[in-house]
């Protein structure tokens, strides 16, 4: 028995090439062999799927099962938007890459991975970083967007140029040991600002490189991302238009939640009044102590350095949390653990009359430990500028990154 399809939820390819079935060679009936036997794809359908173009962005933790899965069923097209290289950290989830890539381009070691799985895929790579000037222009030539991105502001972007360009949005999200899910689709349903309507605060949800993620959970949601690009591409099945998953990883359960449409959207609303795309004052978590516009007062680990040899005095304090002072930490500069949660009832353990360097593991959260104590009075606070991370940088290279 055949899926069902539903007319509602079916999302039509818009690209030029949308109508002209490229053929299917020997090698690629060989290959498709088991998707020709559904009678909901056969030839018909795949070759759609050749025909198809899809844009991923971003090709990390969520790009990577999404580029594997698409690549392998014979999407035709794949663009990919990346500005990274391949980083070690990034190999406990991101199964695209692999050691020998380390700091090579991300998007150089996602084509050659592709072009492994099926040489029958043409990849096009953007490297750039997405934004507001460029992302209607590289969206335009694609029939769906698949959004692997890791970061608030670009997700906002992603979601307003696909309701510009009428482009259906196949969105993922993960953090420690959850994910979502959902399909957006203006012309269907709702679009992600209906449910979500602004940003969070800078620094207020921490980014997997703050937070954590099980490596495992990408794979999870990034594979169910593939699922519903093709679903789109075939049109079949029951699109998630109108319905957000939460996924609990822990307690292996899923979420259902309905969305509607929101006539007072401000981008696809009755009376829109976001009718340009506009970049965040902040991207990828980071606030205003490390973009550098001088709200918090900032040193960098080499400056305080320089400045403790010169004779001056500090009180060092770490506002990560335990595990990660067990990674590495300060101790042997004098530094002491309060992480940032307990900060304002511990305030009584810091004098106001001392000078107090914050640090974490980038910048991010020691910002809003200078912040917390400004507000309290504390007059002589610094946060030092990129956290540990900087210090294995400028100071000690033998000091583990993660």
């Amino acid at each position: 028995m055949g899926i069902l399809t539903h007319p509602e939820n079916v999302v039509t390819p818009s690209s030029e090439h949308a109508g002209r079935r490229a053929p299917l060679s020997t090698r690629e009936i060989a290959r498709y062999s088991r998707h020709l036997l559904l009678p909901d794809v056969g030839m018909a359908g795949q070759r759609a799927l050749k025909d198809a173009r899809v844009l991923c962005v971003g090709a990390g933790g969520l790009g990577s099962p999404l580029l594997l899965y698409l690549a392998a069923a014979g999407v035709g097209t794949l663009g990919i938007v990346d500005f990274d290289v391949v980083d070690e950290s990034n190999l406990q989830r991101q199964v695209l890459h692999g050691t020998k890539d380390v700091g090579r381009s991300k998007l150089e070691s996602a084509r050659a991975r592709i072009a492994d799985v099926n040489p029958h895929v043409r990849v096009e790579l953007h490297e750039t970083l997405l934004s507001a000037e460029n992302a209607l222009e590289i969206f335009a030539s694609y029939d769906v967007i698949a959004d692997g991105t890791d970061n608030f502001p670009t997700r906002y972007l992603v979601n307003d140029a696909c309701v510009m360009l009428g482009k259906p949005n196949v969105y993922g999200s993960i953090f420690r040991f959850e994910g979502q899910l959902s399909v957006f689709h203006a012309a269907k349903g709702p679009c992600y600002r209906c449910l979500f309507r602004e940003p969070p605060p800078p620094g207020l949800v921490p980014s997997c490189a703050e937070g954590g993620v099980l490596g495992v959970l990408p794979g999870i949601v990034g594979s169910l991302q593939a699922l519903e690009t093709l679903k789109v591409i075939l049109g079949i099945g029951d699109l998630l238009i109108g319905r957000f998953m939460l996924f609990d990883a822990l307690e292996l359960r899923w979420q259902e939640l309905k969305v509607r449409k929101d006539a007072d959207c401000a981008v696809c609303g009755d009376r829109p009044t976001i009718t340009r795309l506009a970049d965040s004052a902040w991207a990828c978590g980071i606030g205003a102590a490390e973009s550098g516009d001088g709200t918090v007062p900032t040193m960098r680990p080499a400056e305080f350095m320089q400045r403790r040899i010169g004779g001056a005095a500090f009180t060092l304090v770490d506002v990560r949390e335990p595990h990660e002072w067990e990674i590495v930490n300060l101790a042997d500069q004098g530094a002491r653990l309060i992480p940032l949660g307990e900060l304002a009832g511990r305030m009584h353990e810091l004098d106001p009359s001392e000078e107090i360097v914050f640090y974490c593991r980038s910048g991010i959260r020691s910002a809003k430990a200078v912040t917390q104590l400004q507000a309290a009075g504390f007059p002589r606070l610094w946060n030092m500028g990129g956290g540990i991370l900087a210090w294995s940088d400028e100071i000690d290279p033998s000091s583990p990154k993660y």
